[in-house]
């Protein structure tokens, strides 16, 4: 028996349900491309990105079978290197489609590529520049720091998460399909468990049709990440209760990371005296914060939590309304090119105080000196400098 969720994938986006604004933007993506000597700085790439079983790869699929295009498929597990990414993609990129009108290259998962990995984002970021074909990127977290390349040379499409009405229509389409039938309470608790993962619930309801005592089952509710946009809403927007406190025990990031995202994102919906509020709490977020690194009492970090969360939430008078846009911090991007030229220093003295036989402290003491004979070429290769090593020297 073939999987429920292959069986029953949408060929066309006439089979996607609450997906209407990311179609859209979908639609119009491709008919730019196609128009790019008419803008000004096209972008090549379109990035689908939502929590896991939404229907990011489905929608790419309906959008070759709408345009009656080839579609080259390719995970990030194909992208682990510089040479597989020449050797797989670069073909793909460069070759016209043998039977089809035209073609759509599909990148899955592009954030489970590592900066750790020979190639990998550089040389797809490159590629990305130079396709002669749309390039169709899915996501479940796009704002990972090693991804911002990507997300500068991409148009960027968040998909809605479905709500457990429409989903459990769906599972009821699908079981009138298959002459099959489950209890009404059984399909509301799949869906409602599910958090919005279609594939998950569909995967459930294929298991729920094969036991006959199907009362006796439970079905394990997802742990459901949240993300950073859904989680400011909950603070910014939504009442200060007790359920507040957890808001950031579900997103993935740290919260050194969630502190500058409130930060830049308090004035777009706080304004006045409660501004000032919000800031006063922000500020004491950083003094246990400080107070955690200096001193190492770890047990602050409830506080930490506490203000972070219910502490601006409370802030506001009212509850607020409406669709507001919050931005990335732009300190996260400065901080995080400051660190890499550190680790790359770093790295690089490390090199050198080994290979002349010197403590590394004395090594990066002294590297403002010996920085212009570790630009000489011979010198690179004694050392085994990496290409990022060696650009790093030359900046």
């Amino acid at each position: 028996m073939s999987p429920w969720i292959e069986k029953y994938r949408p060929e066309k986006f006439e089979g996607i349900k609450g997906q209407d604004e990311a179609i859209k933007k979908i639609k119009e993506f491709i008919d730019n491309f196609y128009l790019g000597k008419l803008t000004k700085n096209p972008k090549k790439a379109l990035i689908l990105h939502g929590a896991p079983g939404i229907g990011k790869t489905s929608l790419a699929y309906a959008l070759a079978n709408e345009k009656n295009f080839e579609i080259f498929e390719l995970n990030a597990s194909d992208l682990r290197n510089r040479d597989k990414l020449q050797s797989i993609l670069k073909p793909a990129i460069e070759q016209k489609s043998l039977v089809k009108k035209n073609k759509i290259i599909l990148i899955d998962e592009v954030d489970g590529i590592s900066t750790t990995e020979r190639g990998g984002l550089p040389e797809l970021i490159e590629l990305i520049e130079s396709t002669r074909y749309p390039l169709i990127i899915t996501a479940n977290d796009i704002w990972e720091k090693n991804l911002a390349l990507i997300r500068k040379k991409s148009e960027l499409v968040k998909l809605k998460e479905i709500d457990y009405k429409t989903i459990k229509e769906i599972m009821i389409d699908i079981l009138r399909k298959e002459n099959l039938f489950v209890d009404n309470n059984i399909l509301t608790k799949i869906a409602i468990n599910s958090k919005g993962d279609l594939r998950a619930a569909i995967n459930d309801l294929q298991a729920a049709s094969k036991i006959r005592e199907i009362e006796t089952i439970t079905f394990d509710e997802r742990n459901k990440e949240v993300d950073i946009f859904s989680a400011l809403k909950e603070i910014f927007q939504g009442k200060p209760v007790n359920k507040t406190l957890e808001t950031f025990d579900s997103v993935k990031m740290d919260l050194d990371q969630a502190i500058l995202w409130v930060e830049e994102n308090i004035p777009v919906e706080y304004k006045g005296e409660e501004l000032a509020k919000a800031y006063e709490a922000l500020s004491k977020v950083d003094v246990f914060r400080g107070r955690i690194y200096k001193q190492q009492y770890w047990r602050f970090m409830v506080y930490e939590n506490i203000l972070l969360s219910y502490g601006v939430s409370a802030a506001k008078k009212d509850i607020k309304t409406g669709f507001k846009i919050y931005k990335k911090p732009s300190r996260i991007l400065k901080m995080w090119m400051n660190n890499q030229r550190i680790a790359k220093k770093k790295s690089i003295a490390q090199k050198y105080a080994q290979y002349v036989h010197v403590g590394e402290k004395r090594a990066l003491r002294e590297f403002p000196m010996i920085k212009t004979i570790l630009k000489n070429p011979e010198v690179h290769k004694e050392l085994k400098l990496t290409e990022d090593e060696i650009e790093y020297l030359k900046s």
